[in-house]
């Protein structure tokens, strides 16, 4: 198709287009789902745009350079002008829309569609059976010949200092919509990698304070437990990012050229060792867990011994006075003078020496 017939389906799509207004100042002069709008050429920014389908027209009349969309949790009415201008797959937009996906890659004809888990650490002073440690959101790629399209979801995972590096960076950034697919992917493992390094001093906290002297009382394993699963959801975010990694480094695929996979295989080699870290992780925590129990359980036995011995102790005067409390006539040494002395001095000194046996066994 022409410049000119390329140009005219513009149109056409423009006029169907929702028109956006200065709603969010703020955010960006496109609306408040558009976070941002600038179109790239031979790695150089070129702004100014009044709409979407106005800096595509820009970059299809020159017939180079790309456009670069940024929206956050767009609504379906909103990304539906967008998606129809650019020719976005039906259920590639769906899935952009209502979000909670698995990291994944399609392709749809000339257009990728990329799925991340974006996460972040959240802070926290101490960590508690109720703790967030690990937020995690979603960031959404549509790459197609002359655009880029990035849906994000979540309150974390911001774009910008990404956008600005590449901006820094004009010659990754000439190499088109692959090379910032490349460069989200990147920034979103490196995210995976200091996530992990923060979830590593809460583990070394926790297993401190496990064992420690008073490990077995002072160690609440509702914190465990809570850190197993913060970690099971920065795993469910960085483990099936592998095979879409895989896809990208090792298939062709539209617009994907010999040199981004080689990039591809960088960021495949560094979500690896995220995977390996996480597998770690988690077999520590369990160990620390059981470490835990054992510990409650070896704790529980010395006070159970601790009270059979001291019910030892005691049952030797109560015998005794059992037998004397019977109240019977004849009876040894009932009606001499010292008889009572004896018997307490007969109680105390089986009693000594029932304690001095239990603390030699080390049961007292």
């Amino acid at each position: 198709m022409s410049v000119v017939g390329n140009l005219r389906k513009v149109a056409r799509m423009a006029r169907r287009l929702r028109p956006v207004d200065l709603s969010h100042p703020a955010r960006s002069p496109l609306g408040s789902t558009v976070v941002n709008c600038i179109t790239y050429r031979d790695g150089q920014r070129h702004g100014g745009f009044r709409s979407v389908s106005e800096a595509l027209a820009r970059v299809r009349k020159d017939g180079e350079g790309f456009l670069w969309l940024g929206l956050h949790e767009p609504g379906e009415e909103e990304f539906a002008g967008v998606a129809e201008l650019l020719g976005l797959h039906p259920l590639a937009v769906e899935d952009a829309v209502h979000a909670h996906q698995r990291p994944k890659v399609e392709s749809y004809g000339d257009v990728l569609f990329a799925v991340f888990k974006s996460v972040c650490y959240v802070e926290h002073e101490r960590l508690t059976a109720t703790s967030e440690v690990v937020g995690t959101g979603e960031i959404m790629v549509f790459a197609g010949p002359d655009f880029v399209v990035t849906v994000r979801h979540g309150h974390h995972g911001s774009l910008g200092p990404l956008r600005e590096a590449l901006e820094a960076d004009p010659g990754q950034l000439a190499k088109g919509p692959a090379a910032v697919l490349h460069a989200i992917a990147d920034h979103v493992v490196d995210e995976y990698l200091a996530v992990a390094d923060a979830v590593q001093n809460d583990i070394d906290q926790v297993e401190a304070e496990v064992f420690a002297a008073d490990g077995a009382r002072g160690a609440d394993p509702g914190r465990i437990y809570q850190l197993k699963r913060e970690l099971l959801e920065l795993k469910r975010a960085v483990v099936p990012l592998a095979r879409p990694v895989q896809q990208l480094a090792g298939q062709p695929m539209a617009g994907i050229d010999a040199e981004i996979r080689t990039y591809f295989r960088d960021v495949g080699d560094h979500l690896a060792r995220v995977t390996e870290q996480i597998a770690s992780f988690d077999a520590l925590i369990d160990s620390i867990l059981q470490a835990h129990l054992a510990q409650v359980t070896v704790a529980q036995n010395e006070d159970m011994r601790k009270i059979t011995a001291w019910a030892a102790i005691v049952a030797v005067p109560t015998m005794v006075c059992g037998v004397y409390g019977m109240n019977f006539d004849h009876m040894p040494e009932l009606r001499w003078t010292y008889g009572y002395p004896l018997v307490l001095g007969v109680m105390a000194v089986a009693c000594f020496v029932i304690h001095r046996g239990f603390r030699r066994n080390g049961w007292l």
